[in-house]
């Protein structure tokens, strides 16, 4: 999967609101639709902000997580990245 930017950032329209435990509300003015974010997810959309690179953001997840990331961790980033950009 050949994700578009490799230093992605986010919709600078959509409202971060981030609510207990670093999980988060995403909201979005044109359309009036609401996302959820888990932990991770949070995690990830703090660092789209255009220095952090997939690898980068991949690294210091790693590095956030207790017992490491799994294996298949870059292809459920891209696939974030992906449904955010969509």
């Amino acid at each position: 999967m050949e994700f578009k930017n490799e230093f992605p950032v986010v919709n600078p329209m959509i409202v971060y609101r981030e609510e207990f435990d670093d999980w988060a509300v995403l909201f979005d003015p044109d359309t009036n639709e609401t996302f959820g974010l888990d932990p991770v997810s949070s995690f990830i959309w703090k660092k789209l902000d255009g220095k952090h690179s997939i690898k980068t953001i991949l690294s210091e997840l790693e590095k956030e997580c207790e017992g490491g990331i799994p294996e298949d961790a870059p292809k459920h980033v891209k696939e974030f990245l992906t449904d955010m950009e969509n």
